[in-house]
C-alpha cells in the first residue's frame, strides 16, 4: 500500500515530555472507526509522561504489517494527528507505542462492499441438503434428568440434557425454563460456546442457563457443550478430552468435508434446534441463538441451516471468511486456509463449512459485535459473512477492541454502548 503523504510528513512531526505516568490514547474522527473509500481518516494521538524518546508506530493492513515507523517528539504539544485516506477496501489497525505504554486502534474502509475470499461451491446447497437430511432420519433419543435448584430458584426447572446425534459424540447440555408455562407461549434461546476444552468458558453451566430462561418474559433455555462434553464433572475429565480425542480438534479431518470436526458441530447445534422446538412450550415463532467467538461462529451457521431460527446475536464470530488469504486477508478462527495454502483438500474443504457461504440469503435479525484490532476473528471476515444475509443486521463495531473483552476505561464504555445494547436487544426479543 503507498502511504499518502500527509502521513508521511506527520511522522516526522513531534511530542511533549511530560513528567507524569506515561501513557498513550488513539481516537479517530469516526468513533465507530467505518470509513468510505477516500474518506479523511484523522488518528489523533495523544501522549502523557513521555520521555523524549521516540514513539512506535506500526500500521497493519488486513491483519498484516505494512509499515513500522518512528516518530520523534518535542515538549511543545501532547496532541498530534495524522490524517490521511484510503481507497482500497480492508482494515487498517493502528499501533502507537512508547515503552511499556501503547495504545491501538482499528478502521475498517468499505466495510460493506467485502465478499468471501473462497468461491461459494456449486453443490453447497445440495450438500448440506444431504446432511440435514440424514441427521433427520436418526430418530430423536433424548435423556434428561432434573438437577436440583436453591429455593431461590422457585418457580423454575433445569435438566441435564443428551440428545444423540451423527457422529463420535451426542449433543449435551442444560436445558432450564419457567415450571409452570403455558404450551406454546416461550420462545427458544440457544446459547453456544467459544473455542477451547476445559475452559470454564467451554462449558455449559446450569446458572447460566437459568439466567437466560428469566430474560424477556421468559424462555426455554439451553446452555450447549460445544463438544458434546459431559456436565458438571471432575476437571481430569476435560484434561484427558483435551490432550486426547479433543487435541487440536479444528484440525481434525480438515482435508474431507465428511469427517471435519466442524461437520460434527454442526450436526450436534442443529440437533439442538431440533431438540428444543419439539418442546411443548415453543411459541413456534422465536429463535435467538447466541454465542461469542467460536460460539458466535456456531450462531451464524444455524441461522444458515435452519431458517426457523429467526434472530442471533454474536459477539466476535469465529468460522468466518475462512477463504480469506485468498484475497490477501487472514481468515477468521481457526484459519484453516491461513494455515494450509499448501494443501489443496484443506481449501476445497473449508467452504464447505464457511459462516460467509451458510449465511447466503438468510433472513433472521443479526446482532453482531466486531473487534476492529482482533487477531484472532479479524473484522474483515466477519463483515464479508455478515455481507451476505439478506436480513436485518445490525453491527456494533469496536475500534479498539482485541478478541478479549475490553479492559480499563475502554471497559466502562463498552458496557455502557454495545454490551448494553446487545443485553437490550436480548431482553426485548424474548418478551
Amino acid at each position: 500500500m503507498k502511504l499518502p503523504n500527509s502521513l508521511l510528513r506527520s511522522l516526522l512531526l513531534s511530542f511533549p515530555a511530560v513528567l507524569s505516568a506515561a501513557s498513550i490514547e488513539l481516537s479517530l474522527n469516526q468513533p465507530s472507526g467505518l470509513y468510505d473509500k477516500g474518506e479523511e481518516v484523522a488518528l489523533t494521538i495523544r501522549g502523557e509522561g513521555l520521555s523524549s524518546a521516540p514513539l512506535q508506530l506500526t500500521i497493519q493492513k488486513n491483519n498484516q504489517e505494512i509499515l513500522s515507523q518512528k516518530l520523534a517528539f518535542s515538549a511543545d504539544s501532547a496532541t498530534h494527528t495524522l490524517s490521511y485516506s484510503f481507497n482500497d477496501p480492508g482494515s487498517l489497525i493502528f499501533e502507537v507505542s512508547h515503552g511499556d505504554a501503547s495504545d491501538s486502534i482499528g478502521i475498517l474502509i468499505a466495510a460493506d462492499t467485502l465478499q468471501p475470499g473462497s468461491p461459494r461451491p456449486a453443490d453447497f446447497d445440495a450438500y448440506w441438503s444431504k446432511q440435514k437430511a440424514k441427521a433427520q432420519k436418526l430418530r430423536l433419543k433424548v435423556t434428561q434428568s432434573p438437577i436440583e435448584l436453591d429455593a431461590s430458584e422457585s418457580g423454575y426447572e433445569a435438566f441435564n440434557v443428551e440428545v444423540n446425534s451423527p457422529g463420535p459424540r451426542p449433543l449435551r447440555a442444560i436445558l432450564a425454563k419457567p415450571a409452570a408455562a403455558a404450551p406454546g407461549s416461550l420462545p427458544i434461546v440457544i446459547q453456544y460456546r467459544a473455542a477451547g476444552v476445559k475452559g470454564e468458558w467451554c462449558r455449559a453451566k446450569t446458572h447460566e442457563a437459568l439466567a437466560l430462561a428469566k430474560r424477556g418474559n421468559g424462555a426455554l433455555a439451553l446452555d450447549t457443550n460445544a463438544h458434546g462434553m459431559l456436565n458438571h464433572e471432575d476437571e481430569a475429565y476435560y484434561e484427558e478430552l483435551e490432550n486426547g480425542p479433543l487435541k487440536n480438534y479444528w484440525e481434525q479431518g480438515n482435508t474431507d468435508r465428511d469427517s471435519f470436526y466442524f461437520r460434527f458441530m454442526y450436526l450436534r447445534m442443529l440437533r439442538s434446534i431440533e431438540y428444543m422446538t419439539r418442546l411443548p412450550e415453543w411459541d413456534g415463532k422465536r429463535i435467538l441463538v447466541i454465542g461469542e467467538s467460536q460460539g458466535g461462529g456456531q450462531a451464524l451457521a444455524a441461522v444458515g441451516l435452519d431458517p426457523r431460527v429467526s434472530a442471533a446475536v454474536v459477539t466476535v464470530p469465529a468460522m468466518c471468511d475462512w477463504g480469506g488469504p485468498l484475497a490477501g486477508r487472514k481468515g477468521g478462527w481457526p484459519q484453516p486456509i491461513d494455515w494450509n495454502r499448501d494443501k489443496p483438500a484443506v481449501i476445497e474443504t473449508a467452504p464447505y463449512f464457511d459462516a460467509a457461504h451458510l449465511l447466503k440469503g438468510s433472513q433472521a435479525t443479526l446482532v453482531a459485535e466486531i473487534g476492529h484490532i482482533d487477531q484472532t476473528c479479524p473484522s474483515t471476515s466477519i463483515y464479508a459473512a455478515l455481507n451476505q444475509a439478506d436480513g436485518k443486521v445490525i453491527a456494533y463495531p469496536v475500534s479498539y477492541r482485541t478478541h478479549g473483552w475490553p479492559a480499563g476505561d475502554d471497559r466502562a464504555h463498552w458496557d455502557a454502548t454495545t454490551h448494553a445494547a446487545k443485553n437490550a436487544f436480548i431482553d426485548d426479543y424474548l418478551k
